[in-house]
């Protein structure tokens, strides 16, 4: 299986009280598929995956396949410390009719590069699914060089897609690429889309991302993909104020949530705690970029 395109990495709704919205998560899956997107990604870092329990995880990601029914694909976050755990999480994802899981190294007291290949070789020695292999060091606190990426890809072959989050990123795909001659890579870009073009020039597959215009980026990718850069710069720089605005450190998810809001799918932008709430100062911003924005479109 080849991933590419554009995944959409899907915020988890929840209610005013603090319950998880199945409901308003059912309309998020329906405005990225009718947006025209790949695949979409459940359970991860912007899902706010580390604030909910594991009966949460089941219910979510059961909704989002049922859901979807086939129409497009879907990756479920497996993250965990412990190998087992991870494992644990992969199994239940194929079973529950994910097509991939995407898994970030384990936080661990003095990793390597050995024991990290370790773990996505365990991984993919006890459960049959593709892997995506996720390079974010802010969460995984692991900063994985191309050389290791390309080698996990090289010695773990269900782990051949690379979503790519460790800035700058068009400069490490250039890296991953020079690396990985003769391999099939797939390279997805992150970071809410805001080096999508460049991630693109530089040899990204796509983007896995969580911006709340998924039919933006598929425009771009579509566009790129065509051999026409000029048009897919033409669709890229006029959202690149959303983009960086939407993917602010601390503030992202709730501003991500209130553009879901306005645009009709979720009844209640609320992010878990400790995550922050947006202000009277950032909702004026954002009302002053979107309608920018809705100008562009």
């Amino acid at each position: 299986m080849k991933l590419e395109g554009v995944y959409s990495v899907l915020p988890t709704p929840f209610t005013a009280s603090g319950e998880v919205d199945l409901e308003s998560l059912k309309r998020v899956v329906d405005l990225f598929v009718g947006a025209g997107v790949n695949g979409l990604t459940a359970l991860g870092v912007t899902s706010e995956v580390a604030r909910m329990n594991d009966g949460e995880r089941v219910r979510v990601l059961e909704t989002v396949v049922r859901h979807v029914n086939g129409r497009v694909r879907v990756v479920a976050g497996a993250t965990a410390d412990g190998v087992r755990t991870c494992i644990d999480y992969t199994k239940f994802a194929l079973d529950t009719g994910a097509d991939a899981v995407m898994i970030s190294p384990p936080r661990s007291p003095k990793l390597n590069s050995d024991s990290v290949v370790r773990h996505f070789a365990a991984v993919a020695g006890a459960v049959n699914i593709p892997i995506v292999i996720q390079d974010y060091p802010p969460i995984s606190g692991f900063a994985m060089e191309p050389a290791l990426l390309v080698r996990i890809a090289r010695e773990v072959p269900a782990a051949n897609t690379i979503k790519l989050e460790d800035p700058p990123t068009p400069f490490k795909t250039s890296r991953i690429r020079e690396a990985a001659q003769g391999m099939d890579i797939g390279i997805f870009g992150g970071l809410g889309g805001v080096f999508l073009l460049e991630e693109l020039m530089a040899g990204a597959t796509g983007a896995m991302t969580g911006f709340a215009y998924p039919e933006i980026l598929v425009k771009i990718v579509k566009l790129f993909h065509s051999g026409d850069l000029d048009a897919a710069a033409a669709a890229f720089y006029p959202f690149v104020p959303l983009m960086r605005f939407e993917f602010q450190e601390g503030l992202g998810m709730s501003i991500r949530k209130e553009v879901l809001r306005r645009r009709g799918v979720m009844d209640c932008a609320d992010i878990r705690l400790p995550g922050a709430k947006l202000d009277a100062a950032t909702t004026a911003a954002l009302d002053r970029v979107l309608a920018w924005t809705e100008k562009q479109k």
